[in-house]
């Protein structure tokens, strides 16, 4: 009896090890080809082996968004003083209104800077919403009865694997200097 649980166990072990083993190959966020607010594709490919934050934000929105944008203006303003490298990137959780004229006259309201921050449209409301879903486990849904979108409000951090590494609630507080430090951590690694 007692070589038969020993038996069970090494195969039990073996098995759970080997689910492990699958693992070789980092976690890569799945591609995507979008368009900038410069009329331009931007694709996941100019965001390898690069820090990155991401946001949602819709050009109509009459709550959260404005703050938000100016919030990452601040932020882009801080990481160019501290010679921190890192992208910005915005994505439209409304891309029938939020052309890229549109974007990019709703950047200019916060930054002349474009140099590292791309706001992106170009697909379809059914394709923002599966990506939200699948790549940042966040939801985003536009009711037939409203102009307005509902989204989430997180800044999210990704690092040179295009791993999202951290997330920080724009409604719970600032959290500039959390976020500069984290920035400064991954981009030293």
């Amino acid at each position: 009896m007692k070589k038969i649980w020993l038996l069970l166990l090494s195969v039990s072990f073996a098995i759970l090890s080997a689910c492990s083993l699958n693992e070789t190959k980092p976690y890569e966020m799945a591609s995507f080809t979008f368009t900038n607010q410069n009329g331009k594709a931007f694709e996941i490919e100019n965001l390898k082996g690069k820090v990155w934050m991401a946001d949602f934000i819709f050009t109509s929105c009459d709550t959260v968004c404005p703050p938000m944008t100016a919030n990452m203006a601040a932020l882009q303003r801080k990481f160019k003083e501290e010679d921190i490298h890192i992208e910005l990137v915005s994505i439209s959780v409304d891309p029938t209104v939020d052309t890229p004229e549109k974007l990019k006259a709703y950047i200019g309201k916060f930054t002349e800077d474009e140099s590292n921050w791309n706001m992106l449209t170009g697909y379809s409301q059914e394709e923002i919403e599966v990506f939200a879903r699948e790549e940042f486990q966040t939801l985003i849904q536009k009711p037939t009865s409203s102009d307005q979108v509902i989204h989430s409000t997180n800044f999210y951090l990704i690092n040179q694997n295009g791993e999202i590494v951290k997330e920080y609630s724009f409604t719970l507080g600032a959290h500039n200097d959390e976020i500069i430090k984290d920035v400064k951590q991954l981009a030293s690694n």
